[in-house]
């Protein structure tokens, strides 16, 4: 890991809720530093994200590629763009979450290795069903340690979602991956309700 983006603990994703076509995304540390760019195609039939370090564009260092065209249980490959080395992947738990979001993280051999999981089945119901004003939460655990949250922010404009790796003391969790995940979460979870 060269870039010394991936090293913090804190990260804050910031989405444009009224963009007409596309998505972009802008990823601030906790000083509010910009670390990560990533600008997203509209109707593309397969997820290919690219993860960059500014808005220029120029230094690429991740790519995350959905492994089939529209798949609602879809797997996304995690590839440091760098040394084209795979980190790992994530896979969304398809009917599972209907009623809960829930994504499998996998290490770069495919293992299964730990979950991201919506914080509440109660809170979860509540925003499918009455409203999509209640933000979302996310953990995410290796085996049985809490690795990171993703808490989103409700604002009619711009979508925030806190990134929070500090109680991942042991560095389980590869940040790049990690960082894929609340792209992931910002670009795909409200496009599959």
């Amino acid at each position: 890991m060269a870039y010394d983006g991936f090293n913090q603990v804190n990260y804050l994703i910031r989405k444009k809720i009224f963009k007409i076509f596309g998505q972009e995304f802008h990823i601030y540390d906790r000083e509010g530093q910009l670390r990560f760019y990533s600008k997203l195609k509209a109707f593309k039939l397969k997820e290919d994200i690219r993860i960059y370090t500014g808005e220029d564009m120029q230094n690429e260092v991740l790519h995350i590629s959905a492994r089939n065209v529209i798949d609602f249980s879809g797997t996304y490959d995690v590839t440091d763009s760098t040394t084209n080395e795979k980190v790992g992947a994530l896979k969304r738990k398809g009917f599972t979450s209907i009623i809960k979001d829930e994504w499998i993280i996998f290490d770069k051999n495919d293992n299964e290795v730990g979950l991201l999981m919506e914080d509440s089945m109660l809170m979860a119901l509540l925003r499918r069903f009455l409203t999509n004003l209640i933000p979302q939460k996310f953990s995410g655990f290796i085996g049985d340690a809490e690795v990171c949250t993703f808490e989103q922010n409700f604002n009619p404009f711009v979508s925030k979602i806190n990134v929070d790796f500090s109680m991942d003391k042991k560095g389980l969790l590869d940040r790049r991956l990690g960082m894929a995940a609340g792209i992931l979460l910002g670009a795909i979870e409200k496009n599959q309700k």
